[in-house]
């Protein structure tokens, strides 16, 4: 009857039709501007066709339909916003157009029917799901809201309470609370999902009880939905509205719609999708997704040029090697972990132990697997099984002339294909691999802290490291459930190099008069997980010291601080921040044990001491200014110098790797939302300040031609 590259509708009997969606050489279904499309045109081919009793709505893929295609997304949100209303709108009409077809509708969820897929089940007067299947309207986590009739016809299937839980929360919900809720029909194993839903095809399109089903979702919501549900809900949601409006637009609109006819209520849904569509926070947070599906294709693409990890070796164990260790083993790649002292040993086992133990506790895993998770991490004093690893961490003390006699010690105690890694944050990768005979089959792995819980991993490829060294690791780290990035050796590598930019600003802000709590206040308010005072704090003031002064001495005049600093001070003083008791804050234990920050009223008077002209009020705008333009400009740099190879991946870096706020999507992402040219005119104002605040030459040319640093 009809075949499209997504889509086909297929005579079965009786005057029973399917719709199949089995989108053309891919492996899921999408709901793509094509297949909307197509959709319109099997809606037409069904409605002028004679004796149309009933359709099937079905999938040939593993899943019903996993949502919209998100690539399409950016340049739509970038545009003007009457273009995407149209748009919107037209696509909605053909929803309808299906929806209002004179015949009952059954829809036979076979797997994840999420998003645009989920919207077109709801479409359906019936829906009969799998046991194993799931459904969900994730749109909020990208910054965005259903654009499809998600907040319509869910809320009249299932009451306005349960709509708003489901689509800000974002969660997939599984067939039994689907069936609890009303929003599907029935429930059945996979292997009887076609056979069930066919059989109630078959008995409603005789009986005819589809018509009164289907006329009470055109109306109003008729389920209880009190003031102080949307009070309640209201109140949730507009926690951190300001950075993600989403969440408040959501429940806002289901209580505006839910007195109003479905057509009425689709175009106040259209309204609400277009002004948020068109934020900041929906481009920046679909860059991300767009970002993320690309390195993980990159990352994938490591595994297959490179040899399985089947065993790793830990040098130096500790709370670090004790991560390393816990985060290899749980994810099936045994380790034997050797330290030079039985304490650090011990501490190293203990801390494995403790993150399984959470682990069990949480529920995730249980005893036995952790059980057998810690007897595959073989600890030990010697050498022993270093013989048989494909892999060695090294991650000893930070000390440069250490480091490089312990590297080339294990060098000639592994075989020759093994790949030696350097667990580093500010050495010289190439410094370090001038100690070793074999340099090729070495490279830097820097974990982030903690590591059991940080995603990203940093894979330093040193001058003489390998492309097979460096995707072994690389692949190593996605065995590990991390995200690999592989970047270009220079000080501070990637992240480090960009965040040293941002201590730089913090200290030079100090030193002209700020009040660190006022900068803190208004970073934490931009969307940083902490200010840059708590930061220093939380990484220990004599930690960050050092890695100030390794970091900005690679580069010169343009990073160089060149006056007494705030860290600088504070270290001198040993309040190294939690790790003290005291740093720009005070810590003390709660009943707990957690550390609880307090205001420490003589970090002023240190202050002063390197505040020549006191202290002054600053405007929010110039705090964020001076804080972010030198991490903008830094990136690009990285960017210019190939330090790593994509805009994509140095902005999923600062993301994952210190919690750049995901509603800016990135430092290079925050540039495009800001404009170039504003980005211009405002380093222009600090050019003063020094050579962190002097952008490239490419920038300038970039803002000259109106490009971004994403295409999409």
């Amino acid at each position: 009857m009809y075949q499209g590259h997504a889509l086909r509708v297929i005579n079965l009997f009786d005057g029973l039709v399917e719709l199949c969606f089995d989108r053309t050489h891919s492996a899921v279904n999408k709901f793509d501007m094509q297949t909307v499309a197509e959709l319109k045109e099997a809606t037409d081919a069904i409605r002028k066709a004679n004796g149309i009793r009933g359709i099937l709505v079905s999938s040939a893929k593993e899943n019903f339909i996993v949502g919209a295609d998100i690539f399409e997304f950016p340049p739509l949100f970038a545009g003007q916003a009457s273009k995407l209303a149209e748009l919107n709108c037209s696509q909605n009409a053909v929803f309808c157009g299906f929806e209002d077809l004179a015949v009952p509708i059954v829809t036979a969820i076979n797997g994840l029917a999420l998003g645009g897929g989920f919207e077109m089940a709801l479409a359906s007067d019936y829906r009969v799901i799998a046991e194993s299947a799931k459904v969900g309207l994730p749109e909020v986590g990208l910054g965005i809201i259903p654009g499809y009739g998600g907040t319509v016809r869910l809320p009249r299937l299932a009451g306005a309470k349960t709509a708003i839980e489901w689509i800000v929360t974002c969660k997939q919900q599984g067939a039994e609370t689907a069936l609890r809720t009303g929003v599907a029909d029935r429930s059945v194993p996979i292997t009887l999902l076609r056979e069930a839903a066919l059989a109630l095809l078959v008995r409603v399109a005789e009986s005819g009880e589809w018509r009164a089903k289907r006329a009470a979702r055109f109306g109003p919501v008729t389920s209880e939905a009190t003031a102080a549900v949307f009070d309640l809900a209201k109140t949730t949601a507009a926690k951190g509205t300001r950075h993600y409006p989403a969440k408040l637009a959501v429940v806002e609109l289901i209580e505006r719609g839910i007195n109003m006819s479905r057509n009425d209520a689709l175009m106040l849904e259209n309204e609400t999708f277009v002004r948020v569509a068109t934020t900041g926070t929906a481009q920046a947070l679909t860059q991300i997704f767009i970002n993320e599906q690309a390195i993980k294709k990159k990352g994938k693409g490591y595994t297959t040029i490179a040899c399985k990890v089947e065993r790793a070796g830990v040098l130096g164990a500790g709370i670090m090697g004790g991560g390393i260790a816990y985060t290899s083993a749980v994810r099936g790649v045994p380790v034997v972990m050797k330290d030079i002292a039985q304490g650090a040993l011990d501490l190293g086992i203990g801390e494995a132990r403790r993150l399984l133990a959470k682990q069990v506790t949480q529920g995730r895993i249980g005893q036995s697997r952790a059980d057998a998770v810690l007897s595959s991490i073989e600890p030990t004093l010697e050498f022993n099984g270093f013989d048989s690893v494909d892999v060695v961490v090294e991650a000893i003390v930070e000390n440069l002339n250490v480091k490089k006699s312990v590297l080339a010690d294990v060098e000639r105690r592994v075989q020759p294909s093994t790949v030696i890694a350097t667990n580093t944050s500010s050495l010289s990768v190439a410094e370090l691999g001038t100690a070793l005979v074999r340099p090729e089959n070495f490279v830097g792995m820097h974990f982030f802290n903690p590591v059991a819980a940080m995603p990203l991993v940093e894979v330093i490829k040193g001058p003489k490291t390998c492309d097979e060294a460096a995707a072994r690791i690389a692949g190593y780290a996605m065995a590990m459930g991390k995200t690999p990035v592989v970047v270009k050796d220079c000080p501070g590598f990637l992240v480090n190099r960009i965040l040293t930019t941002q201590f730089v600003s913090f200290v030079t802000l100090l030193r002209d008069g700020a009040d660190f709590r006022r900068i803190d206040q208004v970073m934490e308010d931009f969307g940083w997980p902490m200010g840059p005072a708590y930061l220093q704090d939380v990484i220990g003031m004599d930690t960050s010291n050092h890695v100030i002064e390794v970091i900005t001495a690679g580069y010169g005049d343009r990073m160089k601080i060149g006056f007494r600093h705030a860290v600088a001070v504070m270290a001198e003083q040993k309040r190294y921040g939690q790790k003290s008791g005291a740093g720009f804050y005070r810590y003390e234990a709660d009943a707990n044990g957690r550390l609880q920050k307090h205001l420490a009223a003589d970090s002023y008077a240190l202050l002063a001491e390197i505040q020549p002209l006191g202290q002054r009020d600053f405007s929010d705008e110039e705090i964020i200014d001076r804080m972010m333009l030198p991490m903008v400009i830094e990136a690009a740099l990285c960017l210019e110098e190939g330090i790593a190879e994509s805009a994509a991946e140095i902005d999923m870096s600062l993301v994952l790797g210190i919690g750049f706020p995901r509603h800016f999507g990135g430092a290079l992402k925050y540039a495009d939302l800001v404009g170039l040219e504003r980005i211009l005119e405002k380093c222009a104002a600090y050019a003063s300040l020094g050579g962190c605040y002097a952008p490239t030459e490419r920038m300038r040319e970039m803002a000259r031609l109106g490009k971004r640093f994403h295409l999409l």
